[in-house]
């Protein structure tokens, strides 16, 4: 080869090692994204700060700690900056976020893009960053309507509550729901009458607004719930077939109704989720302990009526309590569809885990045949389903099955899981169904 032939051809193999690794250089990162704080933002309870819907406001205080949750799903660096605006004088403002804190300074009276650094995030899973305010010249430290993150860690995307369509800002502060679909035998899921469920709550899992729902089915629900810091109730709910979130619109004759009530049950009508006949209790519940539920289904073809009745007591009890019996029309058949689930009702809440261990399931048919049931499928609401919080989980643990929301933590379980539990390998408990209330 002559000299010449050989320099061109050095030539073009630079060309190409430079065109390749310029190609490589520029691989687009993903674009930022807007995590709005009006869905995502969190304050203490005694703050005087406030969230909206358009995100911080009246934010004087510089105790007032302000709290943002998102999630990565790959590791890299993420930079970080706030739209804000600062309507009188100079402020300067601490961001931390795994452990590096840092700081900007505005005067900006219009909204604008600050920045404040890069972070790095060694794994996927959630990132907690806290708002300080340093310094103010002017009356508040700054309005704040979004935090931006862009970089590596966001290839894989993130989980965060992109917007307030279908009011999804308040959703996303309640957090997910999550629920176990019981797998009845084949042979029997027409069939069940009655079904029988436990929980233990285990201690500091019972945070305010929790709805810890032991016996599910088609037509209504039945658990327990934590109300405020001195009340917790026992909630047994039948749903109209008539479909309305009012329940004064609701035709007499889709009405549910009351046959009979515990000395210590209210009873009521519910709306906002579906409407119809809704009874509770207030019982002093407590964590550690473990409390059944029984429920019974009695179809009546003549009249196309089902008549539902719950149970409720302590396990260490002989005595079982009622809760109500309600009547539903347009529907005559069994218990269908068994699930649990659990579920935070008080979106001031919703950055606090809670866990709630169902266990000893049993299903009896209307021929008085048991079934121990110990498979269940993993499902979740659609706050979780559409990736605007990821803080969900389930399993088994033993003999028990468990449901985990909330909080923010990062180790979440695929919707769609089938768990299979220990069998208790223990007779079925003993119910003498003819004498209770």
């Amino acid at each position: 080869m002559t000299l010449k032939k050989t320099t061109l051809l050095l030539i073009a193999l630079q060309l190409m090692f430079n065109l390749t690794a310029q190609t490589q250089e520029k691989a687009p990162e993903p674009a930022a994204i807007m995590i709005p704080v009006g869905g995502n933002g969190w304050l203490a309870s005694n703050a005087k700060a406030e969230i909206k819907t358009s995100g911080l406001q009246n934010w004087t205080d510089k105790n007032d700690v302000v709290t943002i949750y998102f999630r990565t799903e790959a590791a890299g660096s993420v930079a970080l900056s706030l739209r804000l605006k600062v309507p009188e004088g100079t402020s300067r403002i601490s961001m931390t976020a795994l452990g590096t804190t840092l700081v900007a300074e505005s005067s900006s009276k219009q909204m604008a893009d600050v920045k404040f650094g890069n972070i790095t995030v060694k794994q996927a899973g959630y990132i907690k960053v806290e708002l300080r305010g340093i310094s103010k010249s002017g009356n508040v430290f700054a309005e704040i309507s979004d935090l931006l993150a862009s970089g590596a860690a966001l290839t894989a995307g993130a989980a965060y509550v992109k917007n307030n369509e279908g009011n999804y800002f308040y959703w996303g502060h309640r957090g997910p729901s999550v629920h176990l679909n019981y797998d009845i035998p084949k042979t029997a899921v027409n069939s069940i009458e009655w079904f029988y469920n436990e929980i233990t709550v285990p201690k500091g899992e019972d945070k305010i607004g929790t709805y810890y729902m032991a016996n599910g089915f088609s037509g209504g629900y039945f658990g327990m719930q934590v109300n405020s810091t001195n009340e917790r109730r026992v909630l047994f709910s039948i749903w109209s077939p008539f479909e309305t979130d009012d329940p004064k619109s609701i035709p007499d004759s889709m009405k549910i109704v009351l046959l009979k009530k515990g000395s210590k049950t209210r009873t009521g009508e519910f709306g906002n989720e579906g409407s119809g006949g809704q009874s509770f209790m207030v019982y002093p519940w407590e964590a550690g302990k473990t409390y059944a539920f029984l429920t019974r289904a009695q179809p009546n073809a003549a009249k196309k009526t089902t008549i539902y009745t719950s149970y409720f007591k302590d396990t260490q009890s002989a005595d079982w309590i009622l809760v109500a019996s309600f009547e539903r029309p347009q529907s005559a058949v069994y218990l269908k569809g068994l699930y649990s689930f659990l579920e935070n009702f008080a979106p001031n809440t919703g950055d606090l885990s809670r866990r709630g261990d169902y266990k000893n399931q049993w299903a009896v048919d209307s021929d008085g045949k048991w079934y121990e049931i110990t498979k269940a499928k993993f499902t979740a609401d659609a706050t979780a389903r559409i990736n605007y919080r990821k803080d969900y989980a389930g399993g088994t643990d033993g003999t028990s099955f468990y449901l985990k929301n909330c909080g923010f933590f990062s180790d979440f379980v695929s919707i769609g899981t089938l768990f299979e539990r220990k069998s208790a390998g223990k007779p079925h408990p003993l119910i003498d169904f003819t004498k209770l209330p």
